[in-house]
């Protein structure tokens, strides 16, 4: 079975080919994008598209590569054998399995979803090569080598904040998730806001993208914040004309769900009396 999108996710062409490349190849598909483009959501849409389980690794700072394998909690078999614990005798009582054994063991094959690699160390990456390659790994304190039973679909997401090492990008399909054009939004509104008026979308996302192209913005907002700015229009029962912006403010209605600092709501103020002044 092959990845073609879903009814609730519009994936273009090129996104259904890497996803149906990498899974041909057998190798992780790293996706990177602005944040709010459906890098996380891609995930979820091909579990739910092929009919298989879904195992999330979200990545924080703190996240070490070994939390995907497996913990040995020695501070807890130390205790219990003070207490004279049984289960101290078997020390696979005191490993706790990561994600990557979690997908490594299920029965059947499953999405593998490592979330925002990017976010952690940079050696983390180059921490995971051989398990993602190999597709096992060895326990040391009980002295198995887990295997995989049936080799994950493994999708690693990146909001590009650091580099990647090459060793670990060799080993990738890549594909980067372009920001989508009017066409292709409007496909994506419609599956979340179905039967939105045409002249309100159409006002309503020429704005948006008057905003995104705006020179000088810190963040460019996302497709998610396009359809939480949409779902409020509609909310406020807002028509197009409602939308035309008025000479005293160059802001979007409810420019909050579209505008998230303070110094890209300053600039459009500043390009509101700057078009005040010359007239």
């Amino acid at each position: 079975m092959k990845f073609q999108g879903t009814e609730s996710y519009v994936a273009t062409e090129d996104l259904t080919v890497a996803v149906n490349a990498a899974v041909t190849l057998q190798r992780p598909l790293l996706v990177k994008g602005e944040p709010g483009t459906g890098k996380t959501e891609l995930a979820r849409q091909v579990a739910a598209a092929l009919d298989v389980p879904m195992i999330e690794w979200h990545i924080k700072s703190t996240t070490r590569a070994q939390q995907g394998l497996y913990e040995y909690d020695a501070v807890s078999r130390l205790r219990d054998s003070q207490l004279g614990e049984e289960r101290v005798h078997d020390v696979g009582n005191y490993i706790k399995r990561g994600k990557l054994w979690e997908a490594f063991a299920a029965p059947g094959r499953v999405v593998l979803l490592i979330d925002e690699i990017d976010k952690a160390d940079i050696e983390f990456p180059n921490d995971l090569l051989q398990e993602l390659d190999r597709m096992e790994f060895h326990v040391y304190e009980t002295g198995e080598t887990v295997s995989a039973i049936h080799r994950p679909i493994v999708i690693i997401t990146s909001n590009n904040e650091k580099e990647l090492p090459d060793a670990f990008l060799r080993r990738c399909f890549f594909h980067f998730i372009r920001f989508p054009e009017m066409e292709t939004l409007k496909q994506i509104v419609e599956v979340h806001h179905p039967g939105i008026k045409t002249e309100l979308l159409t006002t309503a996302l020429t704005q948006f993208y008057e905003i995104r192209d705006q020179q000088g913005l810190k963040k460019k907002p996302s497709t998610s914040e396009v359809l939480d700015w949409l779902k409020l229009l509609l909310a406020e029962d807002l028509s197009a004309e409602d939308l035309k912006k008025d000479s005293t403010s160059a802001l979007p209605k409810l420019h909050g769900a579209l505008l998230k600092n303070e110094q890209d709501v300053h600039l459009f103020e500043r390009l509101a009396f700057m078009a005040r002044r010359e007239r």
